[in-house]
């Protein structure tokens, strides 16, 4: 059968040049244990949805496919792309898109499910180079994704599941884990890929919460651009470190802080989630005489 009529080819992105792949940082799962343990921290079933990341050679489709009603994967090198529709031809469950995952509409994957009452399922293993605006893409899709199972460079997975007061605690740590429940799975070594890379990986599993773990948090946005803010300049003071992201005075930022029951010369990264909640919730502006 035609590729056309099954594994259906829609492009969403210009078609990758030639050393695309190896620009990415991406290196290929060639263990078929790890895929299976991958694919078994979310359990797809066919009235589930799979999103895969830049599925690349296969090794996590295969498994996808057999296991969920519908398989959407997403590969941005249109070499791989083209042979994962041929592989893929005889399985009317599975699209292939021809996209850039840091940019695709995550918000309308529920429109997608086989089943109302499915999930909606995140799988990759995410390439190093741009492994971090992807994974924000997925957290910051709106509540549109259930569930995750991301490999990532093992540094950066550390640092999405480390807690405050730790060296890798950071505002990618924070703003994953006021969206998503965050497990560091268990680590990949360097022989189960293709190329090898010269670093440790690590597969996380993420639970996308249905409400912020912390109590009074509204306005996400605002959440986020304190959290940048405050982690912006780390060398700095909590307060030192507002005023010069958000633009206030140095004063008006030591109000801030101390009107939130926080010490000012505190540093962001001993911050809890519930405290840059309630510094997201203070008032920031000008002090009214």
């Amino acid at each position: 059968m035609s590729p056309r009529k099954n594994a259906r080819a829609t492009v969403i992105a210009r078609p990758a040049t030639r050393g695309k792949t190896r620009a990415l940082g991406q290196h290929f799962l060639r263990d078929d244990h790890i895929a299976r343990q991958i694919i078994e921290l979310v359990g797809p079933t066919p009235r589930d949805l799979a999103v895969e990341i830049g599925p690349g050679r296969g090794a996590l489709t295969e498994h996808l496919a057999r296991a969920a009603g519908r398989l959407l994967a997403l590969e941005v090198d249109a070499r791989l792309a083209a042979r994962l529709r041929e592989r893929f031809a005889d399985a009317p469950q599975v699209e292939i898109l021809e996209a850039d995952a840091r940019r695709f509409d995550y918000a309308r994957l529920r429109e997608r499910l086989p089943d109302p009452g499915g999930r909606v399922l995140a799988v990759g293993n995410l390439p190093y180079s741009v492994g971090k605006p992807i994974l924000m893409a997925l957290v910051e899709s709106g509540g549109a994704i259930d569930e995750m199972a991301l490999m990532l460079q093992k540094e950066v997975a550390d640092r999405l599941a480390a807690g405050p007061g730790t060296r890798t605690y950071g505002s990618l740590s924070v703003l994953t884990q006021i969206a998503c429940d965050v497990q560091l799975a268990f680590t990949v070594p360097p022989d189960a890929f293709s190329p090898s890379p010269q670093v440790d990986s690590a597969v996380i599993h993420l639970r996308v919460r249905s409400a912020p773990p912390v109590r009074g948090l509204i306005d996400l946005d605002r959440f986020r651009a304190v959290v940048m803010a405050a982690f912006g300049q780390r060398r700095k003071n909590l307060a030192n470190a507002l005023a010069a992201g958000l633009g206030l005075s140095a004063d008006r930022a030591r109000a801030i802080a101390a009107a939130a029951g926080i010490d000012p010369g505190r540093r962001a990264e001993t911050l809890s989630l519930e405290e840059f909640a309630r510094l997201a919730a203070a008032d920031m502006g000008p002090r009214r005489g």
